[in-house]
């Protein structure tokens, strides 16, 4: 077993302490989303008020951070849900986790509140320790501005976590911010689930991580870590490499199979894909400059586009397919240009695109606002930060936007809005999306496949969100494409041991279980795994399909299932 010594990042914002304390032996083995379910499970009150004190904040890197492994250092961020009510991971690019695990912290545990609600303050972590520090004078900035005034406050090598003014406003579509490895630049985001409101309910405007002369963690097995990482990287390279230019080029794809949603999912299909086209943004590069880059040191997926203005200057980072489907064809937005636009304020002012641009979209759908109104819809952003009734509304997400226009077509599952993958001619993805305690998340185990019969639905729905549980907890990128297989190696020559297939299978599950476990002491029954009517009843496509998957079939997805060899060579879909 590796003697590396790992800590918890302690944090009790009532007494204002930060505190160092040892990793317990029982969550040796959990890291990223399997560590931060874990720690709720076992220390937060699954009935607490999300927004108070009680609520526990937490941010962990996977298992594998901070080491050699290539693209390994995901953050995940999690609490109970604002939005949901229930549990919530939130997972990020960037360098903060990895910064974190080479100072040796396992995870940052976040709990209490100041008594002065109105008091911001900043968590610095370094080589010697952890502190908090005031940050009223960073109350009501934005990400941008905020973290250009921490990148003149800490050195060159710090990485930066922080919310906006919708997270200081706890409004439950917050995001968590976090600064990619180029320039800085707080275009990673934690965007599920109203994580950012969680962090402004604590007080917490940012975090700076100053990772010094931190070297990588070293395996007990260290050539053999070595030598696998690099074939798990060569693998990756000699293959098809699908994001290599974005994942917005998933625009035409998710078109063509009925699948793109399309003024607040009336249809699958927008006459605007070809405007939405995400290799329209690659032409764009020589020109104006930007282009693909990793979003965190040691990536080599690098799918994270940097989109500059015509005349050059930097206008956003890491404009993706859920954005482009959410806040531009959801919103009959034209172009990518436009998304672009707005993808860089919903950054900026700390918000998920997926929710903001569903919560436009009823907006729009209600007739408060035209469809594809672009400048009507950048001028929201400045109502939110100002926290005006409308701003709060949409910041709060589809629901509460719905509950303001007294619109009743809300596509959300859990109280939170449905990913832009639509699961009417993607029954498996839509018994994920119904099934996962998160909610319908496109990260929580997506079956990107039409016409899988229905007695196959649970199955596929179950080894997908089992793989990418797996996954979440090693640190790993998705999109790497790493298979339990090649992740379980890499477990067992980093702790040097044998780590078998039902091990890292059991460390999957017991994922799902106590995220399971804890909506059921939130108050969840079986009667919450069911997607929204207008799924039901709305038909989309030519043969126009519904979501008429039967509740018995969502169920077994939560049913283990016995896996065969072929389950631990494949990737998770991302």
């Amino acid at each position: 077993m590796t003697s590396e010594t790992i800590h918890l990042l302690r944090v009790d914002m009532s007494a204002g302490s930060a505190a160092m304390t040892p990793l317990p032996e029982r969550w040796r083995l959990l890291g990223g989303r399997s560590l931060t379910s874990r720690i709720l499970l076992d220390e937060c009150d699954a009935m607490c008020d999300p927004l108070g004190p009680d609520n526990v904040f937490i941010l962990a890197g996977g298992l594998l951070t901070g080491t050699a492994a290539p693209t390994s250092g995901r953050l995940s961020v999690g609490a109970k849900s604002p939005l949901t009510g229930g549990i919530k991971e939130a997972n990020a690019g960037g360098d903060p986790a990895q910064h974190l695990a080479k100072l040796g912290i396992r995870a940052v545990i976040v709990t209490g509140q100041p008594e002065d609600p109105d008091a911001r303050f900043g968590l610095e972590v370094d080589s010697k320790g952890a502190r908090l520090v005031s940050a009223n004078d960073l109350k009501g900035l934005w990400t941008y501005p905020t973290c250009e005034r921490l990148t003149e406050r800490y050195s060159k090598s710090a990485s930066f976590i922080c919310c906006g003014p919708a997270g200081e406003h706890r409004l439950a579509g917050a995001s968590v911010a976090c600064t990619d490895q180029d320039n800085r630049f707080p275009a990673r985001h934690a965007s599920r689930g109203g994580m950012g409101a969680v962090m402004g309910a604590k007080g917490l405007k940012f975090v700076a991580i100053e990772p010094g002369r931190a070297k990588l963690r070293k395996a007990v097995q260290h050539h053999e870590f070595v030598a696998a990482s690099k074939r798990l990287g060569q693998a990756y390279l000699d293959g098809d490499q699908t994001f290599a230019d974005g994942t917005a080029i998933g625009v035409k794809l998710a078109d063509s199979i009925h699948s793109l949603p399309y003024k607040n999912r009336i249809a699958g299909q927008s006459p605007n894909a070809d405007t939405l086209d995400g290799y329209l943004i690659k032409e764009t590069f020589e020109e104006r400059g930007g282009g693909m880059h990793n979003c965190l040191t040691g990536c080599i997926v690098r799918c994270s586009n940097i989109i500059h203005n015509p005349d050059g200057t930097y206008k956003t980072s890491a404009l993706e397919f859920e954005t482009m489907a959410l806040l531009g064809a959801n919103c009959a937005v034209e172009t990518w240009e436009d998304v672009a636009d707005l993808d860089r304020l919903c950054d900026d002012v700390g918000l998920d695109t997926i929710e903001t641009g569903a919560a436009i979209s009823i907006l729009m759908e209600a007739g408060r606002m035209k469809w594809g109104d672009v400048q009507s819809m950048k001028a929201l952003f400045q109502e939110i930060s100002d926290g005006t009734e409308l701003g709060r509304a949409i910041g709060g997400g589809a629901v509460a936007t719905g509950q303001l226009t007294g619109h009743d077509r809300i596509p959300v599952v859990k109280g939170q809005a449905i990913a832009a993958w639509d699961p009417r001619p993607l029954k498996a993805a839509g018994v994920t999306y119904a099934s996962s305690a998160m909610g319908a998340d496109h990260t929580a185990g997506l079956v990107l496949e039409p016409g899988v019969p229905l007695e196959d639905c649970a199955r596929r729905s179950q080894e997908e969100q089992l793989v990418s549980a797996i996954c979440d907890g090693s640190g790993f990128c998705e999109f790497l494409g790493a298979s339990p297989d090649e992740i379980r190696a890499l477990y067992g020559f980093f702790l040097g041991r044998e780590v078998s297939r039902d091990e890292i299978a059991d460390l999957g599950w017991q994922t799902l279980e106590d995220e399971w476990e804890f909506n059921r002491r939130a108050g969840f029954t079986e009667a919450d795994d069911v997607l929204p009517e207008c799924m039901r009843t709305d038909p989309v496509g030519p043969g126009k399909e519904v979501f008429d998957v039967p509740a018995e079939v969502i169920a077994d997805a939560k049913v283990r299932k016995k896996l065969g060899p072929a389950f631990f060579q494949k990737g998770a879909t991302g």
